[in-house]
């Protein structure tokens, strides 16, 4: 061998050596310790969380609690689900809907910025925005560690606790923090593995909110009472004008297990116990949003009774059985990785470079777990942060904001078989009638009722924030939409039957609302907006505020994309449910009309799908809304098989927005991709959200806040990957990514009241379980000549046309289908 050749291959041996020791390192191998966790339902890191987004939360609907886990002070924060600023109000002025014929003269005649400007003198709601969701209450525990050995926190999905545990002077110590739906309470449970030595100091402290400019005249009181008893009492703070009426109290009760305990204050100290469990229980004086007569007292005085009579193990059993009543509906497993074993937050940054589908599996069970946690029946819904919030000034003022950030929460709510805990959705939805039936006869002469872009506790439904957010007229809408999702999952008629009059009076307003375009045979919403994104065309520029003193865009229009998607959704549901209930067939007929007239989608000079009626620019290219993408999800308006010669522009769309922007549209666009039956660039997308727009605790973020809305967004996003069932059949691993090859999904739910277990092997389907909860004709898309039984006899499969076959089913009857 020469010179040459024997360098060469000396080049290529230790070139093969680097590549080697690198895979060597991105490759991590796990302790035997770290492999005994289920990286699908278990989130763990070695460390306490520095910030309030690291903390990690529980909930039970209405009581939130977020648990840092440290050792020296620890704290956790505690919220109530209907602790708001101000009370009962009403937004709507009277008398705007005189004005609204010039502003839609205005904004037909290329004007948009003085219609802008008289919507917002004459049409806006008062106050101009919302009332606050609230921090409730911190606990802090001093224990005085200065270091620990061995520390690890966890949340187990699969139980709902979260826990750290630490050894000091080698004693192993353990705490374990859980929420009760049962009892009502969040319970914290301190252990040792040697007697006599638990000792730590405990206060609930209340959080000043009077800082802000806009608050006046709030209070809070701490006190110790009794033997072991803390209570934080107050009211909320006035807001806009708005009188601070709800009370609250909230008290922790702590029993020790041996030991001294003492009282100092409002200091609550336990020394030298075995044990120390310490429950939360909090309560208001609100009864519904035009009521705050409870007695918040009372209330926690019958729950804390109830404790009382009950021991710790026995609290923790009928909370665990609730949860997981719940939680073990579905099962999510893709394949596992050494990656998949590393420490949450190591998770999030290998996974990258090293693929862990297993890391997806995590991500749909603290969906689910989120919703589990902040969306119980009799609660208020999941907000724009859940339940979770440590500010009294939060970002968007943690309210419900409608143009995409609520739905988005509730997406993944019936295909994950959570269906029971869409009732708070559906519940606030019947409440904004109130005051929209109010609003649609004040604000735009029109009969039915609507509702724009943000709401709160108080269910105002008038155009709040201003004209570039308060103009999206089809917030009610877009809403009403769920409750049709719910039906179709549930099949469910005394439901239809119950959410009927609210579909009808949304539609009752835009029938009222909708005008002519004019040199068109269209009809349009007028004014309107593409959330919240301001076009670039004739008369649109940012303009200065002379009240404000400040720069602004607008984003009135006539017609935007979006609100033609919805409306050709609603229309259509609303036929559909007429026709089921036999009712109203004579207005469900120029309903449907109508739907005809509404604006067809269109192609814009780019190439891509326009966003308004009118081919307008962007004046911001990468606008993290795609508003006009609606109708491909969560909408049934394009799709690849009924509008292919949309498709194209729809992903040119999608190209020029980009991959990236805050959580929650990353969220949407995971969803979008796999609906285009995209799966590599619906997981790209989704591991980009991990890189960059996601804490460590799998909290989504928005501009570096705080926010759900993402973690359930994409939740639905997995789902989306792996089943689909909007085109009238299940379609199975329609937009599988590459690195999901194999896996199983049990419990998932499709359209039509039915409930799969299906597994897959080299991308290919390898077993289907179909448990029939309605009885209707099931459809399934498939290539292959498949063999269905039910109790061991073979039943007959008919093919219908592009692939789909169907069989008839009977409710509650469990279906095997062979030969995938």
């Amino acid at each position: 061998m020469d010179l040459k050749k024997l360098i060469f291959c000396a080049f290529i041996l230790f070139g093969n050596f680097l590549i080697a020791q690198s895979d060597t390192d991105q490759d991590p191998q796990p302790t035997t310790e770290q492999a005994s966790l289920d990286p699908a339902t278990v989130l763990w890191y070695n460390q306490p969380a520095s910030k309030w987004e690291e903390a990690l939360p529980v909930g039970n609907g209405r009581l939130g609690a977020m648990v840092y886990g440290k050792y020296g002070e620890e704290i956790i924060q505690f919220n109530e689900d209907t602790y708001y600023t101000g009370g009962p109000y009403n937004s709507v002025v009277k008398g705007g809907y005189k004005h609204l014929p010039e502003i839609q003269q205005l904004i037909f005649n290329g004007e948009p910025i003085k219609a802008h400007k008289l919507f917002g003198r004459t049409m806006m709601g008062y106050p101009v925005e919302q009332m606050k969701y609230q921090s409730m209450a911190n606990l802090h525990l001093f224990f005085g560690n200065d270091s620990v050995e061995n520390y690890r926190r966890s949340l187990d999905l699969k139980t709902g606790i979260v826990k750290d545990t630490y050894t000091v002077n080698n004693v192993n110590y353990t705490k374990e923090v859980f929420a009760s739906a049962i009892d009502q309470t969040i319970a914290i449970r301190i252990t040792a593995d040697k007697p006599g030595s638990i000792s730590f100091d405990a206060e609930l402290r209340g959080v000043r909110n009077s800082a802000h400019s806009n608050y006046a005249t709030d209070y809070f009181q701490m006190d110790g009472i009794g033997n072991g008893q803390l209570r934080l009492t107050g009211k909320s703070a006035d807001y806009l004008g708005i009188e601070g009426k709800l009370k609250y109290e909230a008290q922790i009760k702590a029993y020790p297990d041996g030991g001294i305990m003492e009282m100092d204050d409002t200091i609550l100290s336990i020394k030298n116990a075995d044990a120390a469990t310490l429950y939360f229980v909090a309560a208001t004086n609100f009864v519904n949003y035009k009521d705050v007569s409870a007695d918040q007292k009372a209330r926690v005085a019958e729950v804390l009774t109830k404790l009382d009579q009950n021991t710790y193990s026995k609290i923790k059993e009928d909370a665990l059985t609730d949860y997981k009543s719940y939680f073990d509906r579905v099962s999510l497993t893709l394949p596992t990785t050494p990656s998949s074993l590393l420490p949450t937050d190591e998770r999030l940054t290998n996974a990258q470079n090293n693929p862990d589908p297993q890391l997806a599996s995590l991500c749909y069970n603290f969906g689910r777990y989120l919703l589990i946690s902040s969306s119980r029946p009799g609660t208020q819904p999941a907000n724009l942060q859940g339940i979770w919030n440590n500010d009294m000034n939060p970002a968007w003022d943690s309210k419900y904001t409608t143009n995409i950030n609520i739905q988005m929460n509730y997406w993944a709510v019936e295909s994950g078989n959570l269906s029971e805990l869409s009732e708070p959705l559906t519940t606030m939805i019947k409440e904004l009638t109130d005051q929209g039936s109010q609003v649609a006869k004040e604000h735009y002469g029109a009969s039915g009722w609507v509702f724009h872009q943000n709401t709160d506790l108080w269910r105002t439904a008038a155009p709040m924030d201003g004209p570039t957010w308060g103009t999206f007229t089809v917030g009610g809408a877009w809403l009403t939409t769920h409750m049709w999702e719910h039906y179709l999952y549930t099949q469910d008629e005394e439901y239809l039957k119950e959410i009927y009059p609210v579909m009808k009076g949304s539609v009752e307003f835009f029938m009222d609302f909708l005008v002519q375009y004019p040199g068109k045979d269209w009809l349009v919403t007028n004014p309107s907006n593409s959330p919240e994104n301001p076009p670039e065309g004739k008369g649109y520029k940012y303009f200065y505020d002379e009240i404000t003193g400040m720069y602004y865009f607008t984003t009135i229009a006539a017609g935007s994309t979006i609100d033609m998607q919805v409306l050709k959704d609603l229309f259509s549901y609303y036929g559909s449910a007429s026709e089921i209930l036999g009712k109203d067939a004579d207005f469900a007929k120029k309903v449907l009309e109508a739907r005809k007239r509404l604006v067809p989608s269109q192609i814009g000079k780019d190439g891509t799908l326009q966003e308004w009626t009118e081919d307008y620019g962007q004046m911001e290219k990468n606008h993290r809304h795609a508003s006009h993408l609606y109708g491909l999800y969560p909408g049934k308006v394009i799709s690849v098989n009924k509008t292919p010669e949309l498709i194209e522009p729809v992903k040119k769309v999608l190209e020029l927005r980009g991959d990236g922007a805050s959580g929650w549209s990353r969220a949407w666009k995971t969803n979008l991709w796999a609906r285009l039956g995209d799966g590599d660039r619906a997981n790209k997308v989704f591991k980009g959200y991990l890189k960059e727009q996601c804490f460590p605790s799998l909290f989504a973020i928005c501009a570096r806040q705080f926010q759900v809305d993402g973690s359930l967004g994409v939740a639905a996003g997995i789902t989306e990957m792996l089943l689909q069932s909007h085109e009238g059949y299940i379609d199975l691993l329609p937009a599988l990514p590459s690195e999901w090859d194999n896996g199983h999904f049990d419990g998932v739910c499709a359209r039509g009241g039915f409930e799969l277990d299906f597994s897959w092997k080299n991308k290919a389907l390898t077993s289907l379980e179909i448990l029939s909860k309605a009885g209707l004709p099931c459809n399934l898309k498939t290539q292959k000549k498949i063999k269905v039984y039910s109790d061991g006899q073979q039943i007959q499969v008919k093919k219908l046309k592009n692939g789909i076959v169907g069989f008839k089913t009977t409710k509650g009857k469990t279906y095997t289908v062979a030969g995938l």
